[in-house]
């Protein structure tokens, strides 16, 4: 068996989660969306769950760079993703309602602000966001003209 126990559990209870939304939504599909975290640590990764379900964190950003290097879509209006912790246990459902791309150094601080990250400032934003694409994008060159996604999405469902 690929994967630990813990990982087989949390995938079940994405699962299960889905399974509880669609019995009062009959329009979701039958498989669940894609699962995933927030950020690339633990501590991140759960306070962005957290200020999901608190209504503060209503965006998020991706260098489109990674999207390419994934060979992954780029997420489009209505767009379902299950928010889940470090962990995998699922915390909520949120759809996508705009997405944009632009250039980094074109980012308005309003964007910042629907983050709902660290001071909620465009400094900020911007500095970590940097670390984070330096850490996890070696390759590439990180200033403003580094394309950015930004997506703003909703709240849909707590689990």
């Amino acid at each position: 068996m690929v994967g630990s126990i813990e990982t087989y559990m949390h995938q079940h209870s994405v699962a299960r989660f889905w399974e509880r939304y669609r019995v009062t939504n009959a329009w979701a599909p039958s498989e669940p969306p894609v699962a995933e975290h927030f950020c690339d640590n633990q501590t991140d990764a759960d306070a962005c769950a957290h200020l999901v379900l608190v209504g503060i964190k209503q965006a998020t950003a991706s260098a489109l760079a990674s999207y390419e290097e994934d060979g992954e879509p780029v997420p489009t209006s209505g767009k379902l993703t299950i928010v889940t912790n470090w962990v995998g246990e699922p915390k909520a459902l949120i759809r996508t309602h705009t997405v944009t791309i632009c250039r980094f150094g074109d980012i308005p601080p309003e964007f910042a602000t629907l983050e709902g990250e660290g001071d909620g400032t465009l400094a900020w934003r911007r500095e970590t966001h940097r670390a984070f694409w330096e850490r996890s994008l070696p390759m590439h060159i990180i200033d403003d003209d580094l394309l950015v996604v930004c997506e703003k999405f909703e709240l849909v469902a707590t689990a």
